[in-house]
């Protein structure tokens, strides 16, 4: 996990804002090892399914990352089932990754260890 990511606070992305490079998602992509830059529905995401030993815990760590989206101001794709949960991170004005995807990817990774 990337506690510089997690550090980091987002800043407020606008539609003309650039997408990361592709030297930067090499870069940034290294540091969130658990994740994966998907395409979906023609939009490039980063994704990570996390495991739970229950419902209950998995929708415990959902409820989190809500909390933590709202106080960012920043939202993922959050899908809760037994025992798992899918978490997708991309940045809805620009239709694709800005950095602010990859803080919140560290800081989702962060929310196990609490």
């Amino acid at each position: 996990m990337s506690t510089e990511l997690a550090q980091q606070r987002c800043e407020a992305c606008r539609a003309d804002a650039p997408k990361v490079s592709d030297a930067e998602l090499s870069e940034l992509m290294r540091l969130i090892p658990d994740w994966q830059a998907v395409v979906i529905d023609g939009v490039l995401q980063l994704k990570r399914v996390f495991g739970f030993k229950n419902f209950k815990q998995a929708m415990a760590f959902s409820n989190r990352l809500a909390d933590l989206a709202e106080t960012e101001g920043h939202h993922p794709g959050i899908f809760t089932e037994w025992g798992k949960v899918t978490v997708t991170w991309w940045s809805h004005s620009i239709q694709g990754l800005h950095r602010n995807d990859f803080i919140m990817a560290a800081k989702t990774d962060a929310l196990l260890m609490e």
